[in-house]
């Protein structure tokens, strides 16, 4: 783990300390609500969201929440700006997809992180690309391995790291560069969130997170890089009816639980 991890553990570890004491008093982090788990979402905050491309994997229930819980300025990081509202891609027929495009339509959104913000039609533009060309919202592309290296390092306490990803090409523009044995490397900051939303197949109540299929991409490593982790659910057991070797997030790393009722 090494000494950046081990104090990114404890620094996570005494906040869920004090958020149980303070707010719900047992080891129980399940939430009677998605508007009520994302109710103390502040203006101006940083949030990751979960998803790959549709919306299989992406915590539809909390996004709507949150759009009706009204935070403005937010700053996103998601692998994509909302791409299942625009082509439909992975919605089930007669089903409404449900992403960050409806953030950016209620005008919550000041900043995407993304590595595919825009639509690949296009003739088809997604929500964001229409602001993002009215100027109501800024952008930062990264390359999609980067991202995932950027939340993970956020996660593990790892401030940076170099890696060779954009050399030669505008994403890295206004960084530092450094050349190690002959090769060129940029360097790339960790990226942190106040929040993240996230979907997951299974939980236990002491927030013991299981994936499957399009859940397990950005999910896992996001619920590590923020100081609030909050998990919409398909399933919730008690402690211990999850296998150890099917636990893909400890819940050290949780802090509140919804279950998406049928």
């Amino acid at each position: 783990m090494g000494i950046n991890g081990a104090i990114s553990v404890v620094w996570k570890l005494q906040y869920n300390i004090r958020a149980i004491s303070q707010e719900i008093g047992t080891l129980n982090k399940v939430f009677p609500s998605f508007e009520s788990a994302v109710s103390d979402i502040p203006d101006g905050a940083t949030l990751m969201i979960d998803g790959f491309a549709g919306p299989g994997g992406t915590s539809q229930n909390l996004i709507r929440a949150l759009r009706d819980h009204g935070s403005r300025d937010l700053t996103i990081i998601s692998n994509t700006a909302g791409l299942a509202s625009v082509i439909g891609f992975g919605t089930l027929p007669g089903a409404k997809p449900i992403d960050i495009g409806i953030l950016v339509d209620n005008q919550q959104v000041k900043k995407v992180v993304a590595s595919f913000p825009v639509s690949p039609s296009p003739s088809r533009p997604n929500s964001f690309e229409k602001a993002y060309q009215l100027g109501e919202v800024d952008l930062e592309v990264v390359p999609q391995g980067t991202l995932a290296e950027r939340i993970r390092a956020g996660g593990a306490g790892i401030p940076a790291f170099y890696t060779p990803t954009g050399i030669g090409t505008s994403v890295i523009e206004g960084k530092e560069t450094r050349v190690f044995e002959g090769n060129e490397y940029v360097l790339e900051t960790a990226l942190k969130a106040d929040f993240a939303l996230i979907r997951a197949y299974k939980a236990d109540k002491l927030g013991n997170l299981a994936f499957r299929g399009t859940s397990m991409n950005f999910n896992g490593v996001m619920v590590t890089a923020a100081l609030i982790s909050i998990i919409e659910v398909d399933e919730i057991v008690e402690p211990g009816e999850i296998d150890s070797y099917r636990i893909d997030t400890p819940g050290l790393y949780v802090d509140r639980i919804v279950k998406v009722e049928p």
